[in-house]
C-alpha cells in the first residue's frame, strides 16, 4: 500500500488542504499520515525519515517570499540526508504555488482550482506538472474506463479558419479540461469536401472550421497531441459519408463515428441525396465504422424533437436507432440524450423521456452490443443572454447527471450568441465540472411517480410506433433495417413532426403542444390524441412508395 504524508509548513497553520488532500488519498487506497500546521523543517524531516512515505504533500499559504525560503532551507535539508528521491507535491494558493515550481524537487502542484476528480486522477495514475507519465487512452471504451466513475468532457469547436482553429485546439488540450474534442468543420466541407468544385469561396468558415485535405485533419490533430491528449472525432458530413468516415479514422483517429439514419437528404435540404438514398449510404457508414472498430453514434432521435415531434416518436425513434445499430454490427454505441429539447419540456418530462429510451434498449444490451450514454443540454433552450444561458447550462448537466452519462457534452453558454472560442469554453466546462461535483456529492432522487408513469405511457406509445413501422414492411424479413420500410414510414406520416411541413418527401402535418411540461400530439383544436388515434388518422391515408 502507497503511503503520503501531509503537512502545512513553517508559520502555516492552513491544514484543510491538506487534510482534504489526505481524505482524498485515503478513499482512493492510501495510507496516510498527516503531521497537522505549523510544522518545522526539521520535523517534516524526521517524519519523512521515520515514515518512509512515498509521496510528502505539503501546503502553505501565507506568500511566495517566505516560502521560498522555507523550500530552499527544505531542499538543502533533504539532500542531506538522501531524501531527495521521493516525491513531493505542494497545496498553496495561485500566489505560492507560483513559487513552489521553481523549486525542482516540487513534481506537482495544486492551487485550489482543481476539481476532485483531478485529484483522484493524479492520485489514480501519479501525474505530473508537464502532463501524465502515461498518455491518456486513445480509444472511446479504454478513456472511459481510466476516468471512470467520472465521465468524460467533450466539447465542439470549429472557428472561421484553420490556423485560429489548430491554436484554440492546443489550449484545450493543454488545459486538461477535455477529454473529447469535437471539429466542427464548415458547411463545405460537410457538403463538398469530395466535391471541391461545387464549394462557394464566400460561404468558407460558415459554421465552422474550413478543412478541404487530410492534411488539414492532420493539422488539427497534431494541436491536440500535449496536455492530456485528448480524444479527437469530426462531424460526419452530410454527403459522401462512407468515404468521411474513412478519413477521420485514417487522419485523426476518430474517436466515434455521428451518422443519422435518414438526414443530411431531402427530408433537412443538407445535401443534394434522396431520403432512400440516404438511408442507403447512412447504413453503409455505419457499418463501415463498425467493421472497423469505431464506435457509433446515430444522432437522429433529437434531430425529430429539435424539429418538435413529440415525446412518444423520440424515444420511437431512438428505439430504431439502436436497433439498426446492432443489426448493422455496432459494438459501441454512443447514445446521446439532448436533454431540454424542445425547450418547453420540463426536466422531470426529460428524465421520463430518457429513462424510457434506456429501457427500452435494454432488450438490445448484450454482449454484442455495449451502450454509452452522453448527456447534453440542447441548443435550442439557450437563452441569447449569455448570463442566463450559464444558468441553462448548469441546470441541464445537473439534471441529467441522473442518467450517469458516461460523457457529458459541454455545449458552451454563448452558442445562442456565436460560436464558442476556446475562453468560452473552458469557462463553460469549468461551470459543468462543478455542477457535476455537487451532483455526484448525491443527487436527489428525480424519480418519481410522474415520472415513472410518464417513463411507462412512453414506452406504450413508442412500441406502438414501432409496431406500426414493422406492419407497413410486413413483406420484408427484417423491416426495422429495410431502408425502403424507413422511407415509406416517413412518406406516409408515422414518423413526422411539425418543421417538416414543405419539405416533398415528409407529411409535416402532426401537431404538437407542450402540457404539463411533456411534448404531446394535439388536434386542430388543442385537445391532446394519444398515439392510437395519431396512427389510426395515418393509415387511413396512407400512400407511399415500395
Amino acid at each position: 500500500m502507497r503511503k503520503i504524508l501531509g503537512a502545512s509548513i513553517g508559520h502555516c497553520v492552513h491544514v484543510a488542504g491538506v487534510f482534504n488532500f489526505l481524505r482524498i488519498a485515503e478513499q482512493e487506497g492510501y495510507a496516510t499520515v498527516n503531521l497537522g500546521g505549523a510544522v518545522s523543517i526539521n520535523e517534516l524531516v524526521g517524519a519523512i525519515m521515520e515514515e518512509d512515505p512515498d509521496e510528502i504533500a505539503i501546503g502553505y499559504r501565507l506568500g511566495n517570499e517566505p516560502l521560498g525560503h522555507i523550500l530552499h532551507e527544505l531542499a538543502g535539508k533533504l539532500e542531506e540526508n538522501g531524501l531527495l528521491n521521493k516525491t513531493y507535491i505542494f497545496g498553496g494558493t495561485k500566489e505560492t504555488v507560483q513559487e513552489a515550481i521553481k523549486h525542482k524537487f516540487i513534481l506537482r502542484v495544486f492551487d485550489g482550482s482543481e476539481t476532485r476528480e483531478t485529484i483522484r486522477l493524479y492520485l489514480q495514475k501519479s501525474y505530473t506538472n508537464a502532463g501524465s507519465d502515461v498518455i491518456p487512452p486513445q480509444n472511446l471504451v479504454d478513456r472511459i474506463r481510466f476516468k471512470s466513475p467520472y465521465p468524460l468532457i467533450r466539447h465542439h469547436i470549429g472557428l472561421d479558419n484553420l490556423e485560429d482553429t489548430a491554436k484554440s485546439i492546443g489550449i484545450l488540450a493543454e488545459s486538461g479540461l477535455l477529454d473529447i474534442i469535437s471539429i466542427a468543420p464548415d458547411q463545405n466541407t460537410q457538403q463538398f469536401y469530395f466535391k471541391q468544385d461545387k464549394i462557394d469561396p464566400r460561404q468558407n468558415g460558415a459554421g465552422g472550421v474550413p478543412i478541404r485535405c487530410r492534411q488539414d485533419f492532420l493539422k488539427l490533430y497534431e494541436a491536440s497531441r500535449r496536455g492530456n491528449y485528448p480524444l479527437m472525432r469530426c462531424y460526419s458530413g452530410t454527403e459522401n459519408l462512407l468515404d468521411f468516415s474513412k478519413v477521420l479514422k485514417d487522419s485523426i483517429n476518430n474517436a466515434w463515428a455521428a451518422v443519422p439514419m435518414t438526414w443530411y437528404s431531402e427530408l433537412d435540404g443538407r445535401s443534394e441525396r434522396s431520403l432512400l438514398d440516404a438511408i442507403r449510404e447512412n447504413q453503409e457508414a455505419i457499418r463501415w465504422n463498425a467493421q472497423n472498430g469505431v464506435p457509433v453514434e446515430i444522432n437522429e432521435s433529437h434531430q425529430w424533437s429539435l424539429r418538435y415531434g413529440h415525446d412518444a416518436l423520440e424515444v420511437a425513434i431512438a428505439y430504431l436507432a439502436g436497433y439498426n445499430a446492432k443489426k448493422l454490427g455496432v459494438k459501441n454505441y454512443v447514445m446521446q440524450f439532448m436533454l431540454s429539447t424542445p425547450p418547453d419540456i420540463s426536466p422531470q418530462m426529460d428524465i421520463a423521456k430518457a429513462l424510457a429510451k434506456i429501457e427500452l434498449h435494454q432488450a438490445l444490451e448484450d454482449e454484442s452490443f455495449n451502450i454509452i450514454r452522453m448527456i447534453r443540454p440542447g441548443l435550442l433552450s439557450y437563452p441569447s443572454d449569455a448570463e442566463m444561458a450559464k444558468g441553462q447550462l448548469a441546470s441541464t448537466v445537473f439534471y441529467g447527471a441522473c442518467l450517469n452519462p458516461h460523457i457529458v457534452h459541454v455545449v458552451a453558454f454563448c452558442e445562442a450568441l456565436h460560436r464558442a472560442t476556446h475562453r468560452e469554453i473552458i469557462e463553460s466546462i469549468k461551470i459543468a465540472t462543478q455542477v457535476l461535483k455537487v451532483a455526484y456529492q448525491g443527487i436527489p432522487d428525480f424519480i418519481d411517480v410522474k415520472v415513472r408513469d410518464r417513463k411507462e405511457q412512453l414506452k406504450t406509445e413508442a412500441m406502438q410506433i414501432i409496431e406500426a413501422v414493422k406492419n407497413l414492411g410486413s413483406g420484408y424479413e427484417d423491416p426495422l433495417l429495410e431502408p425502403t420500410v424507413i422511407y415509406n414510414a416517413i412518406k406516409v406520416g408515422i414518423l413526422d413532426a411539425p418543421c417538416l411541413a414543405g419539405f416533398p418527401v415528409a407529411k409535416g402535418k402532426v401537431r404538437t403542444s407542450t402540457l404539463n411540461g411533456a411534448q404531446v400530439i394535439i388536434d386542430n383544436n388543442g385537445v391532446q390524441l394519444n398515439e392510437r388515434q395519431r396512427l389510426s388518422d395515418v393509415f387511413s391515408c396512407k400512400g407511399g412508395a415500395r
